[in-house]
């Protein structure tokens, strides 16, 4: 097992396979490699997943993303996926926020589902879950990164985020990397603070990271650099690009 450093994240490689597979099942591996086989090895992810209908709604915005989800939708759909409910309605709703504020970006639910799968089995890695809160128990933190099996990145945040005062570990569902969350942290849950653990925040600021730079993630090529600068091996693009086609798929 190994680590990635990504442009805004650390990706878990190697154990992400495994982490995929025991979230997806048997048969939704099995149909994604027909799938494969079908359409070849190009990246053919920017294609968006099924809709999500939004919740009934009137005057302001809600101010966590999972409100504006229809839940009826959510509980189904991520119980066939296989996807836990609570990181479900995360995706979606991260997916629509960003929908009204960036309607160019055209990013879909599919796509972090994805990304949430591969970083860290819907923050279910290493025997931990989300709680109903949409926090990682027990928090998810990254090993350091001193240059020795992966790029150095020296301290950025005092060890606020990660623990470490020396060196920077990814944290959270979404995995980023301290400085990188002090950027693009978001507030997905309205609580008023920006937290790496939580599903809500770590999605929608994913959503704005990948959406940064006018890319339109309807287009193939906006959307590979949008993962690209997420981790730039060619491994992970393909392991991302098969989630998001079995999610979209299935």
């Amino acid at each position: 097992m190994g680590w990635l450093v990504a442009g805004g994240a650390v990706a878990i490689v190697g154990l992400a396979v495994i982490v995929a597979a025991v979230v997806w099942g048997p048969e939704l591996i099995s149909r994604a490699e027909a799938r494969d086989s079908t359409l070849g090895t190009a990246p053919h992810a920017a294609v968006e997943g099924p809709g999500i209908p939004a919740a009934g709604s009137a005057g302001t915005a809600p101010a966590a993303v999972t409100d504006r989800v229809d839940r009826a939708w959510a509980t189904a759909t991520a119980l066939r996926l296989g996807i836990p409910e609570r990181a479900m309605v995360a995706y979606a709703g991260a997916a629509l926020a960003v929908a009204e504020t960036q309607p160019g970006c055209g990013i879909a639910w599919n796509t972090l589902a994805a990304l949430g799968s591969v970083e860290s089995g819907h923050g279910t890695i290493f025997g931990g879950a989300l709680d109903d809160a949409g926090r990682a128990v027990p928090p998810i933190v990254g090993p350091a990164l001193t240059g020795t099996e992966f790029d150095a990145v020296t301290d950025t945040d005092r060890g606020a985020f990660d623990g470490d005062a020396r060196w920077d570990r990814a944290v959270g569902p979404m995995q980023f990397i301290p400085s990188t969350w002090q950027r693009w942290g978001a507030d997905g849950n309205g609580d008023g603070v920006a937290d790496p653990q939580q599903i809500d925040d770590a999605a929608l600021a994913a959503a704005h990271y990948l959406c940064h730079g006018g890319r339109d993630l309807r287009i193939e090529a906006d959307w590979i650099a949008a993962i690209g600068s997420y981790n730039g091996a060619a491994s992970y693009l393909q392991k991302v690009v098969h989630a998001a086609d079995t999610f979209a798929a299935n």
